[in-house]
């Protein structure tokens, strides 16, 4: 009798993969009927192989997958991974991390490298939100290998949770900080500025729609207007809106707040000073790197929004054993919330 996957049984029962998972787990929830029913199919056509691969030593093998973009985030992301490897080894855990390249736009190359780590029990991974990539998710679920989304989710996908912080409520929050800034700054700036990069990062996407929504729903009287797609690096990013600035699309007089969504943000606080607006418009951005920390001190910075790296990536770690393991509860996950530092708290 040939091995079937839970795909296959899901299919011939009629049912979701997520109820075949939780019957075979023995897990609440399912009706009688539909337990008696996908324990017939797999009687009729073979049961799935268990979830996660052998394990060919002690240790559970897990892969950490981000972009091969030059992101001073990513190189944060990638710093933490490597300062947890002794907690990671107490734990039975080897990882390694993999940089796949995300520039080709359509996700093909993205997708081709996560096909590559089928010798591995768990995959978390930032990946852009694009189909190729999604399908080579469910491709890993479906061989048995866990996977989970680490601060920008793939929606849509078999991953089985995502870690991180609520990114539209992120932009949410960095909407309402501008905009009350704008509200008492008076002196006719009224617009806001939303940058961004030509992204695939559902975490990026998600942040300029609730920046948006909540200028939209909360401050009519002010005008949001987004800037043309940036480079991701920052003196790239700079000129660019350097040059924006001197079409005379906008008058600078107008400008109360500039949110960037993604990197870039060292370069875009630069061309402000440039311009003679440091002080005057205030700025939001993500993540706390070094140049960042610097520019919230100095005042180039109002706010920078951030969140845990530490127990986003011991998070991912923590649920991938679970899962392998077969926890009762793997997949609650209390998620990070979005820290707001100016430069008052700033430790």
């Amino acid at each position: 009798m040939s091995t079937a996957t839970i795909a296959d049984i899901a299919a011939r029962a009629g049912v979701g993969t997520a109820t075949v998972d939780r019957v075979l787990n023995k897990r609440p929830g399912v009706n009688a009927d539909t337990v008696q029913r996908v324990l017939q199919v797999m009687a009729e056509i073979g049961a799935p192989p268990l979830r996660g691969r052998p394990r060919r030593d002690a240790n559970l093998r897990f892969a950490f997958v981000l972009p091969a973009d030059d992101s001073p985030f990513l190189e944060l992301v990638d710093r933490q991974i490597a300062q947890s490897a002794s907690d990671f080894r107490h734990q039975h855990i080897t990882e390694v991390t993999y940089r796949i390249d995300a520039s080709d736009g359509t996700g093909t190359q993205f997708a081709a490298g996560l096909l590559q780590l089928a010798d591995c029990e768990g995959v978390a991974l930032i990946a852009p939100d694009l189909p190729p990539v999604k399908q080579a998710i469910n491709e890993l679920v479906r061989s048995g290998i866990h996977v989970v989304t680490l601060f920008s989710d793939v929606a849509g996908s078999m991953r089985e949770t995502h870690v991180g912080a609520d990114n539209r409520a992120a932009g949410r929050t960095a909407g309402l900080l501008l905009a009350r800034m704008a509200a008492g700054g008076g002196a006719g700036r009224d617009t806001l500025l939303l940058a961004s990069q030509a992204t695939r990062l559902s975490a990026e996407i998600e942040r300029r729609i609730g920046f948006a929504q909540v200028i939209e729903e909360r401050f009519p009287k002010l005008r949001m207007l987004r800037v043309p797609d940036l480079p991701s690096a920052d003196a790239a990013a700079g000129k660019a809106f350097t040059r924006f600035l001197a079409k005379g699309g906008i008058d600078p007089a107008k400008i109360a707040g500039l949110y960037n969504v993604g990197s870039g943000s060292a370069g875009l606080a630069q061309a402000l000073g440039s311009a003679g607006l440091s002080g005057l418009v205030g700025m939001a951005a993500h993540d706390l790197t070094d140049s960042h920390r610097a520019l919230l001190s100095s005042g180039g910075f109002a706010y920078v929004l951030t969140q845990d790296i530490h127990y986003c990536v011991g998070a991912a770690a923590r649920v991938l054993r679970a899962l392998c393991e077969n926890v009762r509860g793997a997949l609650n996950v209390v998620q990070p919330r979005v820290e707001i530092l100016t430069a008052e708290n700033l430790h």
